[in-house]
């Protein structure tokens, strides 16, 4: 009778099965993941297939079915009336929006101030999406109380953050195109990225990235593109001179 009484409770107290999970995961089944997961990567409503996170301020929960959105790192779901989050969202078969769990401004390596960590953490995901500087967490506090405070990691490490500033524009976007045998219609087939070293449109990359390519396209922190040619490759040191016509 205990037995039974116990098993009654687990029961009642579990989690209610997400509707449309396979009994079994099945990796080599589940569908490809967007590049544009700013919020980052979760595992599906079945703990199976990568999906892309819900962001903050994103709809989350709702009837416990498979699709549904769910809130990414340090994200919590939260419905509107601020009563329960994740969990019991999902008992209750209610729909809310993703909030992070700090609210505490953050400094990050870019010198900007940020409402919270998540929303550093979106930025971050999105410069390392798009080949950009790193933007990495620096302090708790906005940049300017680091800046203020002798004790801070921003005053005793700034030269990350300055570092940063002063190579930002020097970084340019690189896009190797190569033609079709048959057809002759050019494909892109790698991307990387490299460092103006010169006035004269002088770009220093990995000989590895434009080893074999027919057309090098540049693209600069401005948003401007520009055909390359190369100018020197040493294999064995990986490091190739490329020229941009400016």
């Amino acid at each position: 009778i205990c037995a039974g009484l116990l098993l009654s409770a687990l029961v009642a107290h579990a989690e209610p099965r997400v509707a449309g999970c396979p009994e079994h995961c099945d990796k080599s089944l589940c569908p490809p993941l967007r590049e544009d997961c700013d919020a980052g990567e979760v595992l599906d409503q079945c703990g199976c297939c990568p999906a892309c996170a819900a962001g903050e301020g994103d709809p989350c929960g709702g009837a416990g079915r498979l699709g549904e959105p769910v809130c990414g790192d340090g994200l919590e779901c939260s419905v509107s009336d601020g009563v329960g989050f994740s969990a019991t969202v999902r008992r209750r078969g209610r729909s809310g929006v993703c909030v992070c769990r700090s609210s505490e401004p953050v400094c990050g390596s870019d010198g900007a101030s940020y409402r919270n960590i998540c929303e550093l953490r979106r930025v971050a995901n999105r410069a390392q999406r798009l080949h950009q500087p790193p933007v990495i967490f620096i302090q708790r506090g906005t940049c300017a109380r680091g800046q203020d405070d002798p004790n801070s990691l921003r005053h005793k490490y700034n030269f990350i953050a300055d570092v940063v500033e002063k190579i930002a524009p020097a970084v340019v976007h690189i896009e190797l195109f190569r033609k079709m045998v048959f057809s002759k219609r050019e494909v892109a087939v790698a991307s990387g990225s490299g460092f103006v070293v010169s006035e004269d449109g002088l770009i220093v990359t990995n000989a590895h990235v434009v080893a074999n390519k027919h057309r090098v396209k540049v693209e600069l922190k401005s948003g401007a593109t520009y055909d390359a040619k190369i100018k020197d490759v040493d294999e064995k040191a990986d490091i190739a001179l490329i020229e941009i016509d400016v």
